[in-house]
């Protein structure tokens, strides 16, 4: 199978602070791909949206009200071009550098979804917190447990698709749970998830961190409901 192109969707809710410099770290990332720089503004109240529409080499889309992660990321799939797509946090605790290592396995016809692994990368010292490294690997260690999977970083930003197949996976999410669903239904259709190593620089909830234990218990709702539920 040929590839031309990678689509990064990136959903942004108030990230002023951020989102220039992660739009010039993906535009400076080096691929063999054309890039094709989706970036969906979930109705910040910021100025993020301001930024965005003064930063050349994206395609903007506007939601009107802030409606969640989860749809940010369907508005962005419903507009990708590329025959690739990866996610993209818009803050700086995930690097474009990494685009390379995460396209390999699919460019080289070895898988059709990856993920990136900040438990696999050794040199990643730093934690938000003990609640969330302790919740991470709750998710996986249930998500192996409920899916016979072999993962070790269920709820990473960076989860990269062969286009055909998240088009056909059927996302309802509209918020954070994005993650354990695509993770439950790519691995009801018996497809593996391959893991590559990445850099993590994670920030705090001071520093602008929005995902809670609420977002944590929803993520174990949607594992078991989805190992239950086409």
């Amino acid at each position: 199978m040929e590839f031309k192109k990678l689509s990064i969707i990136i959903p942004v809710y108030n990230e002023e602070k951020t989102i220039a410099a992660l739009l010039e770290k993906v535009k400076n990332a080096i691929i063999p791909l054309e890039k094709d720089i989706i970036v969906v503004d979930d109705g910040s109240k910021d100025g993020s949206a301001e930024i965005l529409k003064n930063i050349d080499g994206i395609r903007l889309i506007l939601h009107t009200g802030n409606k969640g992660k989860g749809s940010a990321i369907r508005t962005g799939l419903n507009s990708a071009t590329g025959d690739i797509i990866v996610i993209q946090d818009a803050d700086l605790e995930y690097d474009p550098r990494d685009y390379g290592k995460l396209i390999k396995p699919i460019l080289e016809n070895k898988t059709a979804v990856v993920y990136g692994s900040r438990i696999l990368n050794k040199d990643n010292k730093k934690q938000s917190g003990i609640l969330f490294y302790a919740g991470g690997k709750l998710l996986s260690f249930l998500t192996n447990l409920l899916y016979s999977s072999n993962i070790t970083d269920e709820p990473t930003c960076y989860k990269v698709f062969r286009a055909d197949v998240i088009r056909n996976i059927g996302l309802k999410c509209k918020g954070f749970e994005f993650c354990p669903e695509v993770t439950a239904k790519i691995l009801k259709k018996g497809i593996k998830i391959y893991e590559v190593p990445i850099s993590y620089n994670p920030r705090t909830i001071e520093e602008g961190k929005k995902i809670n234990w609420k977002d944590g218990a929803r993520a174990i709702c949607t594992l078991v409901k989805y190992r239950f539920k086409s």
